[in-house]
């Protein structure tokens, strides 16, 4: 069976193909369906069951190709698994939304559907806790929200902190004095931050005093007023050290709060500071819990695939440890 689609223009087809025709590629072998481009039209051959969410599929990516979007693997991926769990109209919901601008003018946007609706609680409530697997865009997201709004005047400074848990190093071992023993801690924060504004401007605000890059026990006793405070890594804070930092904010202020809940370098007889925060402020006004997923991985394939396969082995254990238990 053969089914067709229009493109309006050259450049959408070329987008949509890829670099050598990798994005099809992709397609084709996800759908066992083939698709040529032949005078301004889209020819998806295969099976009736498969050319149909093969449609699905491109015209979705057309969609977004119409909106500025560049179409690479993480998008076509991402499509896919959108048309089979019966959802690729919610594409549209994705094109549009510029977060920030960064450094070298590549615009800042939500690669997904739980990356857009992180965002959208991070503008709307006053504390936003982002919780989800590496490569979901948690801190890099939350560090652009916080630069758009410093760029809009919104706040005056932005606050990013870590705990400085040991996940197996020693930072006694570290040279340096005691900055620079925790640097290797704040450096993915660092990083997002060179990323949004160079390294130039960067420093002039850090001398400023308008950017703050510091251990979450430099927090301690102090109110923190028209900021934007983002906590990395808050599934290495304790139950104590959880509740000191959420008291600290202040009038004018916003806090972004992210972490893994399943990778927790803490003693095993510590409880984590984020699984409790998840469970006592749930349904508290002005603050929202938000769960990214493996779906929303913008990394490579590959990451995807190392998360799934950790949930999948963590779900046969507790399905022992319950099989164990009912025989007890």
């Amino acid at each position: 069976m053969e089914q067709r689609i229009s493109i309006e223009r050259l450049e959408q087809a070329v987008n949509i193909f890829g670099s050598f025709d990798e994005n099809i590629r992709l397609l084709e072998q996800e759908f066992s369906v083939s698709v040529t481009n032949r005078d301004g039209e889209l020819r998806v051959n295969g099976e009736p069951e498969s050319t149909a969410p093969a449609c699905k599929a491109i015209q979705a990516l057309l969609t977004l190709s119409s909106r500025g979007e560049t179409i690479g693997e993480q998008n076509v991926r991402y499509v896919i698994d959108l048309v089979r769990a019966g959802r690729e109209s919610q594409i549209a919901q994705l094109t549009g939304d510029v977060l920030c601008i960064s450094a070298k003018g590549r615009p800042i946007k939500p690669k997904t559907i739980g990356q857009k609706e992180y965002i959208q609680s991070v503008l709307k409530n006053t504390i936003t806790i982002g919780v989800g697997p590496a490569g979901t865009g948690k801190t890099y997201l939350a560090v652009a929200a916080a630069v758009q709004a410093f760029r809009d005047k919104q706040v005056n400074r932005i606050i990013l902190t870590r705990p400085a848990v040991e996940a197996g190093e020693r930072l006694g071992f570290l040279p340096g004095d005691l900055q620079s023993k925790v640097d290797p801690y704040l450096r993915p924060l660092y990083d997002a931050l060179f990323d949004m504004l160079g390294a130039e401007t960067y420093q002039k605000y850090l001398e400023r005093g308008n950017i703050e890059v510091a251990p979450l026990a430099y927090m301690r006793g102090r109110t923190l007023d028209d900021s934007f405070i983002i906590l990395d890594e808050a599934q290495n804070t304790s139950r104590e050290q959880m509740k000191m930092f959420l008291t600290r904010l202040g009038f004018g202020s916003k806090i972004v709060i992210t972490g893994d809940a399943t990778q927790i370098d803490l003693p095993a007889d510590k409880v984590s500071g984020l699984k409790e925060a998840m469970r006592v402020l749930k349904g508290v006004e002005g603050i929202a819990i938000r769960q990214l997923t493996g779906a929303d991985v913008v990394r490579h394939v590959i990451v995807q695939r190392i998360i799934k396969a950790y949930e999948d082995d963590e779900a046969r254990r507790a399905a022992k440890r319950d099989k164990r238990e009912v025989n007890r």
